[in-house]
């Protein structure tokens, strides 16, 4: 081996290890600064009442907001649709194969973008609906235009389902009621919290 070869792999070597032990070193530290306070279980706490607002987790029931139903078997079941502080929503769902065979996702979920069909399967093709502001609200992408969504989905095993996301620009605070949108799917009404 050439000593030039030598010297780049020890620096790569030395430049993985120093990342791989920053990123141990920062996971250690995440104490939020309250080692004082006895620790308690998430079921005490939450049986205690102390009136803080629920987790994005423990908001989500066991009832989807809306089931949208597909092609082929394929059922879309929206578990929560959050809006951030950041003037986002994220939809986040299951979706399901009902029927008795291997279903392939069909391409018409990623939309008719040419921008968001050349970087591959996604949800790209969803949008929310405000029907009293009539706006269309599209699924988010990011610099290089890859859309804000799951990515890469390809097939879904009879009786399986996989968690999807979908992010989208905040319609007004005012409003809290919109249309899912998905092609191929029936549009449902579902409920923006957050």
């Amino acid at each position: 081996m050439s000593m030039r070869f030598t010297a780049t792999a020890v620096r790569r070597t030395a430049a993985l290890t120093a990342v791989v032990g920053l990123a141990f070193g920062v996971a250690g530290c995440g104490g939020n600064g309250d080692d004082d306070k006895p620790r308690t279980s998430p079921a005490s706490s939450a049986s205690k009442g102390d009136g803080s607002a629920p987790t994005a987790q423990e908001g989500q029931s066991d009832e989807p907001l809306a089931e949208l139903k597909g092609p082929s078997g394929l059922l879309l079941q929206i578990t929560s649709a959050l809006r951030d502080s950041g003037g986002f929503v994220t939809v986040t769902a299951d979706l399901k194969n009902d029927s008795a065979k291997l279903l392939t996702i069909p391409a018409q979920l990623s939309g008719n973008e040419t921008e968001i069909i050349r970087n591959g399967r996604s949800f790209g093709g969803a949008t929310l609906v405000d029907s009293k502001g009539k706006k269309r609200y599209y699924v988010l992408r990011d610099t290089d235009g890859r859309p804000l969504t799951t990515t890469g989905v390809s097939s879904i095993k009879s009786g399986d389902s996989v968690p999807v996301f979908m992010q989208f620009p905040a319609p007004p605070a005012g409003t809290s009621q919109v249309s899912f949108q998905m092609p191929m799917f029936a549009p449902a009404d579902i409920a923006i919290s957050g």
